[in-house]
């Protein structure tokens, strides 16, 4: 293996100046991933909501597109990440129309109840035309 590739690899598995020079990583994560074709799911908007404990009714906190690797980094800030229960709302309709096909969920919603903020929290999306699922991460 040449010296060039090994330092490529290296800058990979520690890459240098990402989490470091940027603001704190977000305590909530996602990643979406195609399992239909085994690659990431890229450039699918989503939106983040907290639910008002009060009325019931949702907030918009954030709103993003996923990245080439299906992530949406900094979706929510350490200051508000609180505990409550909150939404992310994929759009999964105008992912796959983006590469010309149609699906049978025109979105997917995800509601999952925080009660340790102070935790790493990771919801990943597995995505087909015809099926998803999800779980806790880490």
């Amino acid at each position: 293996m040449s010296v060039s590739r090994l330092q490529q690899l290296k800058g990979h598995i520690f890459p240098e100046n990402k989490i470091t020079a940027m603001a704190a990583p977000s305590p909530l994560s996602t990643h979406v991933l195609n399992t239909a074709m085994g690659v990431p799911g890229s450039n699918m908007a989503l939106s983040l909501y907290r639910q008002d404990p009060t009325t019931n009714t949702w907030s918009l906190l954030t709103s993003g597109t996923t990245n080439a690797d299906g992530r949406c980094p900094g979706l929510i800030t350490k200051e508000m990440f609180i505990a409550g229960v909150y939404r992310l709302h994929f759009e999964t309709a105008l992912y796959w129309e983006s590469m010309g096909e149609t699906c049978f969920y025109p979105y997917v919603e995800i509601v999952f109840t925080i009660v340790d903020p102070g935790q790493k929290h990771h919801v990943p999306l597995l995505l087909s035309r015809f099926s998803y699922s999800t779980y806790r991460g880490s």
